[in-house]
């Protein structure tokens, strides 16, 4: 498993736990290194989980936001704890990473397959449609910007 791929998988369970357990912010740590212990064996280079993980947190808020706007028929309390994370970090790395290291594109791809292989059955479907609603948002105004 790519490296990259692999701190999206832990930090993606490290934010499923930490939000089923009241999102209490001392046991964010404490998780995230239990997790990068146990599922992370073959990742050599920590730093893109942790910048990804701290990334998220520190946005949650306006991530949460912009789910709200893209999805208004799915309040988030309503959406699935994992489908509401996959969307966190695929919103985080959509929106504030850097272009270069992670393209538009290659983060709606990597947030389909977690949701994919840690969703429901319609996680996938669910999670293109937001990430493809906010990127097309997002397209319309680099246009109006352009010109």
């Amino acid at each position: 498993m790519a490296s990259r791929h692999l701190s999206r998988s832990i930090v993606m369970q490290s934010l499923y736990e930490w939000d089923f357990s009241g999102r209490k912010e001392n046991l964010l740590k404490e998780i995230m290194e239990r997790n990068i212990g146990e599922f992370g064996t073959g990742l050599e280079d920590q730093t893109f989980a942790w910048q990804l993980l701290g990334g998220v947190v520190k946005r949650i808020k306006e991530i949460d936001n912009i789910i709200e706007k893209a999805a208004p028929e799915w309040p988030i309390a309503q959406i699935t704890i994992v489908d509401r994370n996959v969307l966190r970090i695929g919103l985080y790395e959509l929106l504030y990473e850097n272009k270069k290291e992670v393209p538009s594109k290659v983060a709606i791809n990597e947030a389909i397959e977690l949701a994919k292989a840690f969703g429901g059955d319609s996680s996938g479907r669910f999670i293109n449609g937001v990430l493809g609603t906010v990127f097309k948002e997002m397209e319309k105004e680099e246009t109006i910007e352009s010109k």
